[in-house]
């Protein structure tokens, strides 16, 4: 067999696996929609980072108002 022949008869079946892969991996999703088990998933983590943006703005709060109050301490110590 020619090197050439070889490399030909790689090619084809790689492009025949990937349509293959294509094909089965878009029926096991369902046209694009997630099943039922994705969309809990889906559901759980949006609203996990609802909670963690809750979180860091709390935290950005605390922080902005501790540097706050540590500046206003300081220059009263300034003041004395």
């Amino acid at each position: 067999m020619n090197p050439f022949e070889m490399v030909a008869i790689i090619v084809v079946a790689v492009m025949i696996a990937s349509v293959l892969r294509a094909r089965y991996h878009s029926r096991g999703c369902g046209d694009g929609e997630l099943g039922p088990q994705e969309q809990a998933e889906n559901l759980r983590l949006r609203e996990e980072v609802k909670e963690l943006k809750e979180r860091l703005k709390v935290l950005e709060r605390i922080t902005v108002e501790k540097e706050n109050s540590l500046a206003k301490e300081i220059e009263s110590l300034r003041d004395r």
